[in-house]
């Protein structure tokens, strides 16, 4: 793809992002329902906090294109090594987790994760964009341009410690109100939570590996790092 259709691509995509963020953090606090914000407002949501770390994503993919653009190569490549370290560590695994894992228990059984009080408060079109649409972007991403991904350790350890502050998160709102940020958690023993946090890193996990692999699948394993030593010189 052009570097001028990619920058068009990601300024869309980052403004996008910025339009639903704004829309979800700005739902009128008296229509509210009490028991889905409570402590931590919709900041204790990882489907929240993805919306934001999908529009930094694409606000840093939208200044590495600007760079390329006005041949400002040298910092283009730092920027350009932060964007796929955030899209390779964070932002495909994290947007694919979001949104299999959503729809999976919200047709197993919808209150476990988006209670039907919030029908009426969140539009259907503010569902999807949160829920559904988050993985074609990702996806679209990959086959839109080539992403550098870190050595396997540096990356899973970058993705275990976010998950790991994210998991502490929920324990500490937990802690605070005795509310569980998703009624799911409700269900399990602490060992059976353990297990489901356990298992959830090894999904993420696996989101990780699949995104490494369409990247390689569609890119091969050294055409990023050429492209830019070429035009570096």
């Amino acid at each position: 793809m052009e570097i001028s259709t990619l920058a068009m691509y990601h300024c869309l995509a980052f403004v996008w992002y910025f339009f639903v963020t704004y829309s979800i953090a700005h739902i009128r606090t008296e229509e509210r329902p009490s028991e889905v914000f409570l402590y931590g407002g919709q900041w204790k949501y990882l489907t929240v906090l993805n919306l934001v770390l999908q529009a930094v994503f694409y606000g840093v993919s939208f200044l590495a294109d600007v760079l390329r653009l006005i041949k400002k190569l040298r910092c283009a490549k730092c920027v350009i090594s932060s964007r796929d370290l955030l899209f390779s560590v964070l932002a495909f695994p994290v947007s694919a987790f979001v949104s299999i894992s959503f729809w999976t228990l919200y047709t197993y059984n919808r209150e476990l994760v988006y209670p039907k009080s919030l029908d009426g408060i969140i539009p259907l079109w503010l569902n999807h964009a949160m829920h559904t649409a988050v993985l074609p972007f990702a996806v679209l991403e990959i086959l839109a341009t080539p992403h550098r991904y870190p050595a396997k350790k540096k990356g899973l350890i970058l993705l275990g410690f976010v998950a790991f502050l994210y998991i502490s998160w929920v324990l500490w709102i937990y802690s605070v109100t005795g509310e569980w940020v998703y009624p799911l958690f409700a269900l399990f023993s602490p060992a059976g939570l353990a297990a489901l946090f356990a298992g959830s890193l090894a999904v993420i996990i696996s989101f990780y590996n699949f995104g490494e692999f369409l990247n390689r699948m569609i890119w091969g394993d050294s055409i990023v790092i050429l492209d830019y030593r070429r035009k570096g010189k």
